[in-house]
């Protein structure tokens, strides 16, 4: 169970996972026990994969100061990582939430990153907003899907301010590319997973500065992989395009027939786009 500390004396976990050049991966949620990743597709077959289990949740300690769940607040934790595994540079994956954090470390510490791999990026960090109206576009490339009305029902329900607890549920098959049994028992899990307190304080006032974080960005030129899925409401794959604008060196691609988790919807076509990246 390997462990290393945070600079403020958390101890923090991290899973090691397969053979070939390491990958540190922060998972998203955000705050999520990084579990519902899995070995990503497969991708633990190319790479040894070091995933960081983020303060506050998976095996990681609960830190003393609770605003340290902050995401800026985070990057240290990131960085006390790569220290301790003796990586002069790393490649770094994350995914939803979590690219915002891998953002704004590439801000803090660009010359420690080899390459960037955004899976189904948030674009929080860098002040790109998703409109309801992209949504509800993108969420229309399912209207043949049995399940489309109930959950285009509670889609309008959140978009007006009126949903009820049960239309998050609702909407859980738009996440996935195939709302089917692996689908759904990924998206039943995924509520003992999430630590709520430090969701709540990942994104609060203060964690993202965008006009500081874009202009740090403009000179980042390592290689960065955007990689949307097609059908994803979260991060549709326009919102993922605006972010890539924002890049010097940027590599974007749209997975077909994918949503949030592209490695359970088509893991042979995640595996072979990510790793013909980071070759």
């Amino acid at each position: 169970m390997p462990a290393f500390f945070a600079p403020d004396g958390t101890e923090l976990a991290y899973d090691v996972v397969g053979d070939g050049p390491p990958l540190i991966v922060i998972p998203g949620g955000p705050l999520q026990d990084p579990v519902y990743l899995g070995d990503l597709g497969g991708l633990s077959a190319h790479h040894r994969l070091i995933t960081l289990h983020l303060r506050g949740t998976g095996r990681s300690a609960t830190p003393e100061d609770s605003t340290t769940y902050r995401c800026d607040r985070l990057v240290p934790d990131v960085e006390a990582l790569r220290v301790h595994l003796g990586l002069d540079r790393a490649d770094l994956l994350a995914h939803s939430g979590g690219t915002n954090l891998a953002v704004r470390y590439a801000e803090h510490h660009p010359d420690r990153i080899r390459k960037l791999a955004l899976i189904t990026p948030s674009p929080m960090a860098l002040g790109i907003t998703i409109s309801s109206d992209l949504r509800r576009e993108t969420a229309l490339l399912r209207q043949d899907e049995p399940w489309f009305p109930t959950a285009f029902a509670a889609l309008e329900a959140m978009v007006s301010g009126t949903a009820t607890p049960d239309s998050w549920q609702a909407i859980a098959p738009f996440r996935y590319g195939h709302w089917d049994a692996t689908a759904q028992a990924h998206q039943a899990a995924e509520n003992t997973q999430r630590n709520n307190e430090a969701a709540a304080v990942y994104a609060s006032e203060g964690a993202f500065t965008p006009d500081t974080t874009r202009t740090a960005l403009s000179d980042f030129h390592q290689p960065v992989l955007l990689l949307a899925g097609e059908f994803d409401l979260n991060s549709p794959p326009s919102s993922v395009a605006a972010l890539a604008e924002l890049l010097p060196t940027p590599h974007l691609t749209t997975q077909p027939a994918t949503a949030h988790f592209p490695w359970l919807d088509d893991p042979v076509h995640f595996v072979s786009t990510t790793t013909a990246f980071l070759a």
